[in-house]
């Protein structure tokens, strides 16, 4: 199948405009339009990687973190990165990266972890703000139904676990058509009133492009009267981190649980509370940004990697900050992306690699 095909499929799930501003989330080498028979799925590109893509003749690879994050000047294969470039485009290989995007969606990164430590009412632990608009369009009464229809199917009024969500107020429009117009309804130089439905609903800003195209397309009117609103409401499925409740147990039972269960080989934590672990907080990758997030929502634990030294003050006896290991808190993307892929195409031949690209090891 195309290549745009997949990225298209992880795209409609993460959004490449809900990544962060510093990350390279998207096809980094490649053309949408290739042709592609088998990809393989990683956690990180490394040689090792590359080279297994080669063995087992994958034109695709699909990471979480992207290979490139910052320009280059040269390609003098003076390190992996840059070596790894010039393999990839010699063998004709493609890589793409699903990163922040897909630590930002309510089934992403996160949830996969969560599932592992068997949350229950998992939720996200800091929405994000403005990702989303609301339109508002004059129609005529006899074809709102028509215009509703096309706009929810390119994405508008989804609120949640609801979609085709507007609202509708009925009124009465006027407007007078010039020599130059073309008017649907009235006479030229004539002023018209014509009754009409006033069309609210919101969706993703990424789509606005999309929407105003159904919009234009599925309208009668000659000059189409619409007005598009930012909006700073939380979006309760998009942020960071995740937040949930366990079946109670005591601090060190927990986590050993948790040690089990990412096959971590160590985990440091700040000093045990004395108390039971019922509110769980967590986040995959480097986490340390949502310790006071996780303090506020009243969590017992926050989990995550990539904590400093001095990150671990800001616990201050209010919760427990323990940091499992960057790679052991992210692993289960792999499956995630697998899963995606294979749930949509299940005849198309994915992989996940089998090499641990950890780079951290335990004495």
């Amino acid at each position: 199948m195309l290549l745009k095909t997949i990225t298209d499929l992880i795209e409609s799930i993460a959004p490449l405009s809900y990544q962060e501003t510093y990350d390279n989330a998207g096809l980094i080498i490649g053309s949408k339009e290739k042709d592609i028979e088998k990809a393989i799925i990683c956690l990180d590109v490394t040689e090792e990687v590359l080279n297994e893509a080669i063995d087992k003749q994958c034109q695709l690879i699909i990471s979480h973190h992207p290979l490139i994050f910052k320009g280059f000047k040269k390609l003098n294969g003076k390190n992996a990165t840059e070596r790894m470039i010039v393999k990839t485009i010699q063998h004709d290989i493609a890589i793409y990266a699903a990163h922040t995007n897909l630590d930002n969606v309510e089934q992403g990164v996160n949830t996969m972890l969560a599932e592992k430590l068997q949350l229950k009412n998992p939720r996200i632990l800091q929405p994000k703000r403005s990702l989303f608009r609301k339109l508002i369009c004059f129609c005529p009464t006899a074809h709102a139904e028509t215009v509703r229809k096309a706009l929810f199917e390119a994405g508008a009024g989804q609120i949640g676990n609801y979609d085709s969500c507007s609202f509708n107020t009925a009124g009465e429009g006027s407007f007078r058509a010039s020599e130059n117009a073309n008017p649907f309804v009235g006479k030229i130089n004539q002023l018209h009133y014509e009754n009409e439905i006033r069309i609210e609903t919101i969706f993703p800003a990424y789509l606005e492009t999309k929407i105003l195209k159904a919009l234009f397309v599925n309208h009668p009117y000659e000059e189409v009267a619409y007005d598009i609103y930012a909006l700073e409401n939380e979006t309760s499925t998009i942020g960071s981190g995740m937040i949930g409740e366990i079946e109670e147990k005591d601090e060190i039972s927990f986590l050993q649980f948790v040690k089990a269960a990412t096959n971590t080989k160590s985990i440091r934590h700040t000093a045990l509370q004395g108390k039971p672990i019922k509110k769980v907080a967590l986040c995959g990758g480097s986490g340390s940004f949502l310790i006071k997030d996780a303090i506020a929502a009243g969590a017992d634990i926050f989990i995550t990697g990539d904590i400093k030294y001095h990150d671990f003050f800001e616990a201050e006896n209010n919760i427990i900050i323990a940091d499992i290991g960057h790679y052991e808190s992210e692993q289960f993307t792999k499956e995630l992306l697998y899963s995606i892929i294979t749930k949509k195409f299940p005849n198309f031949a994915v992989l996940i690699s089998e090499k641990n690209t950890n780079p951290i090891h335990y004495l």
